[in-house]
């Protein structure tokens, strides 16, 4: 598969990770959890075994902003690696 790799210099890559571990602590977060949903295999699971997920990673030049975050399975987690949810869909990979 081909894509588009485009790496970030450290600075970039601390500060969104910060942003990420503070939206964690946030009410808009815990409401995510306690719906219980994967975004990509839309199963049901309890907070405790979701995870954040970057629909576009911080690596690819994602931000984490809440229309950039949901929340993941840790099998889809580890299944979508570093692809965004369009390569997902356009190279047919289903998680």
């Amino acid at each position: 598969m081909d894509f588009v790799y485009s790496p970030q210099d450290e600075k970039f890559l601390k500060k969104e990770k910060l942003k990420a571990r503070d939206l964690r602590k946030t009410r808009w977060w815990q409401l995510k959890l306690q719906q219980g949903v994967c975004a990509y295999c839309e199963g049901n699971f309890p907070p405790e075994e979701l995870t954040m997920d970057h629909r576009v990673p911080l690596s690819r030049g994602g931000k984490s902003s809440k229309n950039n975050i949901v929340t993941c399975c840790k099998d889809c987690n580890n299944k979508k690696k570093n692809y965004t949810s369009a390569e997902l869909l356009l190279f047919d990979r289903p998680l």
